[in-house]
């Protein structure tokens, strides 16, 4: 095997990894629901997120303050769709949905994404995109119906969950849009570290609002593990998986999110895997393929 046959290897590893993180993250929100305020684990992560990265980026931050000054109120507007609004509504709806669903719907930013572009960046779909995007819709209302679409009307037991982080994926397609849109020249890590200044300043606000759960022995690993791996660990992943497989390669790897989510919300919380989820769930990644497909131009 070559050194290049090595490195390919290695890098398929690298999304496998930050998805998996991410995964078991929608699985400790639905855990911890019962023993903090989605304010309160919010606010928590982003400060020891903070903490951890500002010995090694603040002097970097700080040297090139000029270069960051003019981008403050876009990486402002990015922190608050990415790290209070979409993490904010995803632990809220944990008090309400299950982690198995939370995943599922997750896996429809992607599509959300194509949407929000037709807007924003003024892009214009390709063919199987609009199937695609349709068809993950039809599965999406098929897992919040539960496999039965008169409970659309009843407004089932998740319905309001489902329905909130329906909400914070949209928040999320948002993000890496404008994102794109407006590719801010600043190292990624800076870029992160700034938004997360943002975030726990964004934080505030609601903390005054709502008050601040304390730390306790039932969600102190939560805490932790949120404020380390999906906050620092799997972005670094991420951005690493990009670098060297692209976007589009690593993208494919988000559609994995929801049987992750499902498995380890089976072994820890003993959620079940219904035939709704099944057919849902199929129906959506289908959906999510096409909607990824760029046919090829003829010459």
């Amino acid at each position: 095997m070559t050194q290049q046959h090595k490195v390919v290897w290695w890098a398929f590893l690298l999304p496998l990894a930050a998805v998996l993180i991410w995964s078991l993250n929608m699985t400790v929100n639905r855990y911890v629901a019962d023993y903090i305020s989605p304010v309160s684990i919010s606010f928590y992560r982003w400060i020891l997120a903070l903490l951890i990265l500002t010995p090694f980026v603040l002097p970097q931050v700080m040297r090139s303050w000029c270069s960051i000054r003019p981008y403050l109120g876009k990486l402002a507007l990015l922190s608050a769709l990415g790290m209070v609004l979409y993490q904010g509504l995803a632990y809220t709806s944990a008090h309400y949905t299950t982690a198995t669903n939370m995943g599922l719907i997750n896996a429809f930013i992607p599509v959300f994404t194509i949407i929000v572009g037709i807007f924003v960046l003024h892009i214009r779909p390709a063919v199987t995109a609009v199937i695609g995007s349709l068809l993950s819709i039809c599965g999406l209302i098929y897992v919040m119906a539960q496999g039965q679409w008169g409970n659309l009307l009843n407004f089932g037991n998740t319905y309001i969950g489902d329905v909130l982080m329906l909400i914070a994926v949209f928040f999320y397609a948002c993000y890496g849009i404008f994102l794109k849109k407006w590719q801010i020249q600043i190292p990624l890590i800076q870029s992160l570290y700034i938004q997360i200044c943002f975030g726990v300043l964004l934080h505030i606000p609601m903390i005054l609002w709502t008050g601040l759960d304390a730390i306790n022995i039932n969600n102190a690993g939560s805490i932790i593990y949120a404020g380390i791996f999906p906050s620092i660990a799997a972005p670094f992943l991420w951005m690493m998986a990009v670098q060297v497989l692209g976007p589009n390669r690593s993208s494919i790897f988000m559609n994995l999110m929801p049987v992750f989510t499902a498995l380890i919300a089976y072994v820890w919380l003993g959620e079940s895997w219904t035939v709704y989820h099944t057919i849902g769930g199929l129906v959506i990644l289908v959906g999510i393929f096409l909607a990824q497909y760029t046919p090829k131009q003829r010459a």
